[in-house]
């Protein structure tokens, strides 16, 4: 696989991601990347982060998510991988 190609990132955060600027926080992290998604407060507590560009870009993302330096607490961090689908404008909070 090539770093470059363009991939969908999928990942749920868990822990004290809600109510702390996280959402915020992961959209101007993926901006910096040059992605584009959404990312989304889930009825569970999760935050659900979409994440569509290059796949190094978005291995990074992963890697701040997984990282010390987020909003709140991160107790863990799920991800699936997919075929990009298009259509995202820009990087939402939703």
């Amino acid at each position: 696989m090539m770093d470059d190609e363009s991939v969908r990132l999928t990942a749920w955060a868990r822990g004290r991601v809600q109510g702390v600027g996280f959402r915020w926080w992961v959209r101007a992290r993926a901006l910096e990347l040059g992605l584009v998604g959404s990312a989304t407060n889930l009825r569970d507590g999760r935050v659900e982060v979409v994440a569509e560009g290059p796949r190094s870009s978005c291995e990074r993302l992963l890697e701040l998510l997984r990282g010390p330096g987020t909003p709140g607490r991160v107790a863990g961090v799920t991800e699936r991988w997919s075929e990009p689908r298009g259509g995202l404008p820009g990087f939402q909070e939703r």
